[in-house]
């Protein structure tokens, strides 16, 4: 379930190299040149959240980086007839679902599935069987782990949120909370037959104790590394980030052995 060398898979959100260029106008900078160096700097995969309004992403980078990208391409979206028809053309590698609510800044919690399961039974069947690679974006709740199961998809992605929100914050009885309960769902979600991923809100500090989670295959980050490549580039903040999940995950074995 991890990447083809043993190690936890790091997909690189690049919805804010978009932003940046959207707050100007013109051509850049390219999300698609990010993702190009995402991959010579350590990147297993390339993640867009292509949303309704279009802030960042826009049809035109989803295709472009569908249509050019060596990595697999990882397309975040509402569960939305408009938003359907496009992954169903485009074919992506894998299609995350998630909430999406136009006044958020950013995705603010998991999708309830247990809500609105019959619908999203259906909405997934077609994107399964055209090839996508089917991932739940929740929070680390058994409830809906169980119904990401029962409607059909593979692969469940836990928010980290409220965990990387407490460390931030210095609150470490509440930090320590959140990361126990990801800890305990990914092992539950592991035992069911899915595979695992998380993100929202990593950053180098917060990242050791969520790679070090035997159960994951893969963590999702994006705004953090943007923002550190203004300082020292994007192929630098990303390996740096790779080291670190790296060495998280080295400890691990490391105990086991």
């Amino acid at each position: 379930m991890t990447g083809s060398d043993g190690r936890l898979r790091l997909g690189v959100n690049i919805d804010h190299v978009a932003t940046v260029r959207n707050a100007r106008g013109g051509p850049v900078p390219d999300p698609l040149r990010a993702a190009r160096l995402a991959e010579a700097a350590g990147a297993d995969g390339i993640t867009a959240h292509l949303r309704e309004d279009r802030r960042h992403i826009t049809d035109a980078d989803i295709e472009a980086l569908a249509a050019n990208l060596t990595l697999p391409l990882n397309m975040e979206m509402a569960a939305t007839e408009e938003m359907r028809a496009i992954a169903l053309r485009l074919r992506p590698h894998a299609v995350c679902l998630v909430p999406e609510k136009r006044e958020e800044r950013t995705t603010e919690g998991g999708l309830d599935i247990l809500r609105d399961e019959a619908r999203l039974a259906d909405f997934v069947a077609p994107l399964a069987e055209a090839g996508c690679r089917v991932s739940m974006f929740i929070a680390a709740d058994r409830g809906q782990i169980e119904a990401a199961r029962r409607i059909g998809a593979p692969v469940i992605e836990l928010h980290t949120g409220a965990y990387c929100d407490a460390e931030v914050a210095g609150e470490t009885a509440a930090r320590d909370a959140e990361l126990a309960r990801i800890v305990e769902m990914a092992a539950f979600a592991r035992g069911i037959g899915l595979e695992v991923h998380a993100g929202h809100g990593l950053t180098y500090d917060s990242v050791g104790p969520i790679a070090a989670i035997p159960e994951l295959a893969e963590l999702n980050i994006g705004h953090f590394l943007i923002g550190e490549a203004i300082f020292v580039g994007l192929e630098a903040s990303i390996q740096r980030m790779r080291a670190a999940m790296d060495a998280a995950r080295a400890l691990v074995r490391n105990r086991a052995d």
